[in-house]
């Protein structure tokens, strides 16, 4: 039993990458192709049917995968756009959640107003990936970039919150409204305040304490877990506690990581965040024969019927949601004004559009019990569920595949020079270094022929760059066509040195370790070279 069931684990993994590499050779988002992919194999005779717990995702997943966004999220920037992001966060997913619950009571037959605010709940966070995913290859603006991680850090929190509410009113057949209020004021705060505090506990394990890059690598990989559990434990917001200790965390890692550390970090946390991204998605396209075969006394028509106009319902919500919190502000306040660039239409449209679901909506509605407290069916549960599953496929599928073509048809371009941010930043460390060399080791610049080498190395970057910003090199068509020739010539040069070092290898004649700390360095200079 066990063997089978890591087969088939091991099986997924190796289908979910060679689909990835598909769909990038189809020019496809990977989350949209894998849910798409799941629908397809989930219809073939004789596949094992995989269930999807709920408990799996809110305690296994969603945890590395929210700390994997907050540390990959700059504080600047989030603090920067807090109004958008909380206006998205927080307002947005109550407004979507109050449309759905009034929606579904009068568009489904007994469909109570609790059950409508339960839907509503789960189908408001859009996907804490999918949109950035399907952004991450297309230019767009920064700011439609950090507005829209920064919502998936708080939606999800406050979806589930009023998805907790909901459940408890429809399993006591109480709801106090100033004891809701002051409940998810409660939740909110001391979330943050548990991921905070855990956050801190770390920065001291990872400031003090003698740890090594595989302990540094070990801890952040724990922290997470760490701060979910225990906010959950006391029924406080887990998400908010893993979004915050994961902000003050990334803030702050300059001070607490050696170059090995970050270095290893990065690569371990990019093929978790890969892999479980990739069975998340992958395993919601492998619900739909379940979802299906327990709609019951719905016939599958009707029930495709529900799930199209709420999924219209929460795309329109979004959509006008968005036009007047961002230009409302701007309206009533003469410092938002002066100091914010007015928005376009356009890009406003694209952050309406990128609403896209995902896997914290299925996990909430198969979290819904099967059986009320006095033993009676839950009520119309395999309606959320199907309901559900199509909201994620309508925005997801429909949305992800279309944002594309939409960017493009609204010729939204980005304002950001981010190669002459790259040529400012060269020009500022160059500078750096041939003041301190002149500051602190004058006399050997002057004398001794390493050191003056290395200050004139210094000296002459800082010179050509300063010479290609004044040239603004990305619109010259001479170092237009120096820099990509130079690039090459790098990247062979390095190639060049890997080959001798293979033909070393195979005339054994340096010991293994050797020739594999050179190869480490070829590596990350080849990686220099081609980022």
């Amino acid at each position: 039993m066990v063997k089978d069931s890591l087969l088939l684990i091991v099986s997924l993994l190796f289908v979910i990458s060679m689909l990835t590499m598909l769909s990038q050779k189809l020019r496809i988002s990977y989350p949209i192709f894998l849910v798409i992919a799941g629908l397809v194999i989930s219809l073939i005779p004789g596949i094992p049917k995989i269930q999807l717990d709920p408990d799996i995702v809110f305690i296994i997943f969603l945890p590395p995968l929210l700390y994997s966004a907050a540390w990959s999220t700059s504080w600047h920037d989030f603090w920067k756009f807090r109004r958008p992001i909380g206006l998205l966060g927080f307002g947005l997913v109550l407004c979507t959640a109050f449309a759905v619950a009034y929606f579904s009571h009068f568009l489904m037959p007994d469909f109570s107003l609790a059950l409508g605010f339960l839907l509503g709940g789960i189908v408001s966070p859009p996907d804490a990936v999918a949109a950035t995913t399907v952004l991450q290859n297309l230019k767009v603006p920064k700011r439609v970039v950090d507005v829209l991680e920064g919502e998936s850090l708080v939606n999800d929190a406050s979806s589930l919150i009023v998805f907790r509410f909901a459940m408890a009113a429809i399993l006591t057949g109480k709801f106090v409204a100033w004891q809701a209020g002051w409940d998810f004021l409660l939740v909110v705060v001391m979330g943050i305040g548990i991921g905070l505090a855990i956050g801190h506990i770390v920065y001291g394990i990872h400031r003090w304490l003698p740890t090594t890059s595989s302990i540094d690598t070990a801890i952040t990989l724990i922290s997470p877990y760490l701060m979910y559990i225990t906010a959950e434990h006391f029924h406080y917001s887990g998400v908010l506690a893993v979004v915050s200790g994961g902000l003050f965390l990334s803030y702050r890692s300059h001070e607490i990581f050696s170059y090995e550390s970050r270095l290893q970090a990065t690569s371990v946390w990019s093929v978790l965040v890969f892999l479980l991204n990739g069975v998340v998605f992958i395993l919601i396209g492998l619900q739909l024969p379940d979802i299906v075969a327990g709609l019951g006394e719905y016939s599958l028509g009707t029930a495709i019927g529900y799930g199209v106009l709420i999924s219209l319902l929460t795309v329109v919500v979004r959509i006008l949601w968005v036009y007047p919190g961002a230009y409302c502000p701007r309206m009533f306040s003469k410092r938002i004004r002066r100091t914010e660039v007015r928005p376009t239409g356009g890009t406003i449209f694209v952050i309406g559009w990128a609403g896209m679901r995902g896997v914290v909506s299925l996990a909430s509605a198969l979290s819904i019990p099967i059986v009320m407290p006095d033993g009676a069916a839950f009520p119309h549960r395999n309606m959320v569920l199907f309901v559900t599953f199509c909201v994620i496929l309508f925005t997801l599928v429909f949305q992800g595949l279309t944002l594309p073509l939409l960017i493009r048809w609204l010729k939204i371009e980005t304002q950001e020079n981010k190669e002459e941010e790259k040529l400012g930043l060269r020009l500022r460390m160059a500078n750096a270094v041939v003041d301190y060399i002149n500051t602190h080791y004058s006399d050997e610049a002057g004398s001794i022929e390493a050191f003056s080498r290395l200050k004139n190395r210094y000296e002459r970057m800082a010179a050509i760059t300063s010479s290609r910003l004044k040239m603004d090199g990305v619109t010259d068509g001479a170092a237009a066509k120096f820099l990509p020739r130079y690039r090459r010539l790098l990247i062979e040069l390095v190639d060049v040195q890997r080959q001798e070092l293979s033909r070393m290898r195979h005339d054994n004649e340096y010991p293994e370790e050797v020739l594999r700390s050179k190869e480490t360095e070829l590596d990350l200079e080849e990686a220099r070279y081609r980022r």
